[in-house]
């Protein structure tokens, strides 16, 4: 059985002050704990929050890295750096990253190997646009994103996949159940296609995209949702604890 997973992604969000948010999360998660629970804070966050989450169960993560292991990148941050800090997790390919920053798949795929070459898990974003959904290309996007960004090397200890469907991310739009559904079975139908039964079921799928502690419980219920990558209900603990709540009871 895949153990499930909720992800916090603060992306450009926090303080110094914040980090007291990240102290009460960890004081109410003592190790171990059912599900794996990650927070991927700001980069100059990241050190302090691996300190303020020491001895619980809540893990840190940053939210990008390089594809290179170091060099002449000024403003970047390399896999290694990450890991040297404390945080064992990393995001690649949000669709923040690849619109604003023209990621393509490619670059994707460089940074998941960069990733696990620091020994990271990679936590890989997927996700269509709000004009891709109502041309009824959504599986055909998310199957090119998945083939190219996805390294035939993947294995499910070291890389979980999130989609969040872009038109519902920070909106308040949430798919629905069944829009859910299709999409996380299409891409549990291709990991089994491509890495076979047995590795393909293995891998974890997040849904992400305005998940809060009212909707949770129901996200949660469809078959092939493994948790959550959440955004703005992860920056104070009493919204992201009931969403850590609701993944137990559904573990």
């Amino acid at each position: 059985m895949r153990s499930k997973m909720a992800a916090g992604n603060w992306k450009m969000n926090g303080s110094t002050q914040a980090l007291q948010e990240v102290a009460r999360l960890a004081a109410a998660l003592p190790a171990p704990q059912p599900c794996d629970i990650v927070l991927c804070p700001p980069t100059p966050y990241l050190a302090a929050a691996v300190a303020a989450s020491a001895e619980s169960a809540l893990e840190m993560g940053a939210q990008d890295c390089h594809a290179s292991a170091k060099g002449a990148h000024t403003g970047d941050i390399a896999a290694p750096m990450i890991a040297d800090v404390g945080a064992r997790h990393v995001i690649v390919g949000h669709s923040e990253r690849r619109t604003d920053y023209n990621e393509t798949n490619a670059d994707v795929a460089a940074k998941t190997q960069a990733g696990w070459d620091a020994d990271l898990n990679v936590i890989l974003c997927l996700g269509e646009s709000a004009d891709v959904r109502a041309a009824g290309d959504t599986l055909s996007v998310i199957k090119a994103q998945l083939a190219g960004s996805v390294p035939r090397t993947a294995t499910p200890d070291r890389l979980v996949l999130a989609y969040e469907p872009i038109w519902a991310i920070g909106t308040g739009a949430v798919a629905t159940t069944a829009q859910i559904d299709e999409v996380h079975d299409f891409i549990r139908a291709w990991l089994v296609a491509e890495f076979g039964p047995t590795a393909g079921a293995g891998f974890r799928v997040l849904y992400g995209g305005s998940v809060k502690p009212d909707n949770a419980a129901a996200i949660f219920a469809c078959a092939n949702v493994d948790g959550a990558l959440v955004g703005g209900a992860s920056l104070k603990a009493d919204d992201f604890s009931p969403i850590i709540t609701s993944l137990q009871n559904s573990a």
